[in-house]
């Protein structure tokens, strides 16, 4: 049997068939206690968020990179009569809600807003964000049935505008509309009419879009993509009289693509050129359902792992043997489109779509035809989305960028150390001043960037300016003691390329009467002495080196546990780190230590956002931010660091060893 007839018999099943198919594992019931995310704002920006901002492109540019565009955000007759008057897709965006712990909808727009397509500075302005950013065209999904068009009034305006200096293609959405939005059921809302006479009237109706100077080629052909090949009843006479027309009409030879969507056969057995992958559709992964706890109890869609889909799906792009052409997707997640049920992707995130599209992108410039593409510009409802939104801002197009920038470097080797860098929470100034010298006697050429509340700038800034360092200050709202601070400044170094930091904080523990004791401890064991310089060169001798800890200060996990066990396995949920045993762990007590940013990406890249930490109110245990200090090592040996003690200064080895630990108590 052919790779068509197989694909065209499964696709019939799940079309007709879909209720035969066995649920998948359920989400932990919430049990009636509360969310411990405090949803206090849909549009609350992440730790990640990245703001606009002008940098340089190659040129030229590694790849043509073509973002897949959906232009369903305008009204039409139509849609007012199937779906009610005034309905575009940012209805169903703006209706999804949270189903699980940890996750992110409703995703809304950021700069660009609840825009309306019929407005043609919408579009300049999206074409404008494209460039800056690396996109080279776009290839706006094409809605043909029988001679009637859909959606079409962007692309007529996109066409009759010359001013928009911008590549754009054609895909041809080849299926039915139905109410389950992915062209199966039986409640079709308009159906398509395929047919000899069709495939003339199509072609000849498409050519004008083709003959634009604007239209994107591949070696001098224009290219045009379908979406669902195996649904014409005679693919390959179709594709005949495509290319027959076009070289009898001055189009001449056309590049013929379909998209990995639903089939899966080597284009020339439908008489085209090439096929075009489509993450994530054709991965076949086991849910990670069971592992989440549900916000809402009713819960049926199913999770995946985005990482696990990336792997595969990259994977099996490299061991295909037919022209390909390599497709990443951002992320995605149709909650907006199937409320309480559809399918969510999660754990992924801009760095890892960087890390996915470099990848991509190399593997691509072997190839005769160097197009990469990316699901998508704007599929809003389905989570698939470069344009800058609420949450994270230009955060996925500045990842765009980067790959760009260095598609044949690898993420690690573009670090580069330079001056050691310091993150110093700054609250309490007497010791910010103390924490300050002991630095100086140090003797390094410090890089500071002090982390403090609002409030408390002006007098770190007189303490600052007693001392002769290189500073940038980092303002976060007083919550997350020191760890809030230091994830926000973390994200913003390991985007600038800086490699190891010295994790420091002006800790003081006034519930405790030997805390001046305790922090003095943790800064003798990292600076003291030659040990900052000696620290250092461990990391630029060692790249495996992930962590080195204040020697005596390493604990076992479970055995001060105290009020923090629930909200630890809870957040190892969220940001996926695999189930471990985790009363053989161990977690750096005091939160000060040298690290490798890059070690830290599990963490880094969490959907966490401010309003995440709990409120201070003194609490001595139990917060995400006391959750956040014990897994730190975790995620670290999860990436494939290793972690290691300073050299000790007075021979006391205790690391992990319950009862010796002087500065905590047993909970």
């Amino acid at each position: 049997m052919s790779q068509i007839m197989r694909d065209r018999l499964r696709q019939r099943f799940l079309d007709t068939r879909k209720h035969w198919v066995p649920d998948g594992p359920e989400g932990r019931s919430p049990g009636g206690a509360p969310s411990r995310r405090p949803y206090v704002r849909s549009d609350e920006r992440a730790i990640g968020y990245v703001p606009y901002q002008k940098s340089e492109l190659p040129h030229p540019l590694p790849t043509t990179l073509v973002a897949f565009y959906l232009p369903q955000f305008h009204t039409i007759p139509e849609n007012d009569t199937w779906w009610g008057k005034g309905f575009t897709e940012w209805r169903n965006v703006t209706r999804a809600l949270p189903q699980f712990e940890g996750h992110y909808q409703p995703k809304l727009p950021g700069d660009l807003g609840f825009y309306d397509l019929r407005n043609i500075n919408v579009m300049h302005e999206q074409a404008r964000l494209a460039r800056e950013y690396g996109v080279s065209a776009f290839c706006f999904y094409f809605y043909w049935f029988g001679g009637k068009t859909l959606l079409e009034a962007p692309l007529r305006n996109w066409l009759d505008d010359k001013g928009i200096d911008f590549k754009f293609c054609l895909c041809w959405a080849n299926e039915k509309w139905t109410r389950t939005w992915d062209g199966r059921g039986d409640e079709i809302l308009i159906d398509q009419k395929h047919s000899p006479e069709d495939d003339i009237a199509f072609i000849e109706y498409v050519a004008e879009y083709m003959r634009d100077p604007r239209y994107l080629r591949t070696l001098g052909k224009p290219i045009l993509l379908v979406y669902r090949p195996s649904l014409l009843k005679d693919i390959r006479a179709t594709s005949e009289r495509w290319r027959a027309w076009c070289r009898s009409n001055d189009i001449g030879e056309i590049h013929i693509a379909y998209v990995q969507s639903f089939d899966s056969a080597a284009p020339n057995e439908f008489g085209f050129d090439s096929a075009i992958a489509f993450p994530p559709n054709q991965t076949s992964l086991h849910p990670i359902t069971d592992s989440l706890t549900l916000i809402n109890r009713h819960f049926s869609g199913r999770v995946l792992d985005w990482r696990s889909m990336w792997a595969a799906h990259f994977k099996k792009q490299c061991e295909t043997r037919f022209p390909l052409f390599q497709c990443v997707n951002p992320a995605w997640d149709n909650q907006a489109r199937r409320p309480g049920g559809g399918l969510a992707y999660i754990h992924s995130a801009p760095r890892r779509y960087r890390d996915a599209l470099i990848q991509a992108i190399n593997y691509s410039r072997d190839q005769e035809h160097s197009l990469v593409f990316v699901n998508a510009w704007n599929e809003w409802a389905e989570g698939a989305i470069l344009e800058p939104d609420a949450r994270y801002g230009f955060a996925y197009l500045e990842a765009t960028r980067k790959a760009l920038t260095h598609p044949s470097t690898s993420i690690a080797a573009t670090k580069t150390q330079g001056r050691p860098h310091v993150v110093l929470h700054a609250w309490y100034p007497d010791v910010l001043e103390e924490v300050l010298a002991r630095l100086s006697e140090a003797g390094l050429d410090w890089k500071l960037v002090v982390t403090t509340a609002p409030h408390n700038q002006p007098v770190m800034l007189d303490v600052l300016r007693r001392f002769s360092f290189d500073y940038r200050f980092v303002i976060v709202e007083n919550r997350g003691r020191d760890i809030l601070p230091f994830l926000i400044a973390a994200q913003q170094l390991l985007d600038e390329g800086v490699d190891v930091v010295l994790k420091l904080h002006t800790k003081l523990s006034p519930h405790r009467k030997d805390g001046s004791i305790w922090r003095n401890e943790l800064l003798d064991r990292l600076i003291g002495g030659d040990r900052a310089s000696r620290n250092l060169s461990s990391f630029l001798e060692d790249p495996s080196l992930g962590l080195i800890s204040p020697s005596g200060h390493t604990q076992s996990m479970n055995y001060y546990w105290g009020a923090n066990e629930d909200r630890v396995n809870s957040l190892l949920d969220q940001i996926g780190v695999p189930d471990s045993d985790l009363t053989s762990e161990t977690f750096v007590s005091g939160s000060m230590f040298w690290v490798r940013l890059e070690s830290l990406r599990l963490l880094l890249d969490a959907d966490l956002a401010p309003s995440d930490f709990d409120d201070e109110r003194g609490q001595i245990d139990g917060t995400l931010a006391h959750a956040i200090e014990r897994i730190f090592k975790l995620c670290i040996r999860d990436a494939g660091y290793k972690t290691l003690e300073s050299p000790d200064i007075s021979g006391d080895q205790q690391e992990g060893r319950p009862g010796n630990y002087p500065y905590a108590d047993r909970g």
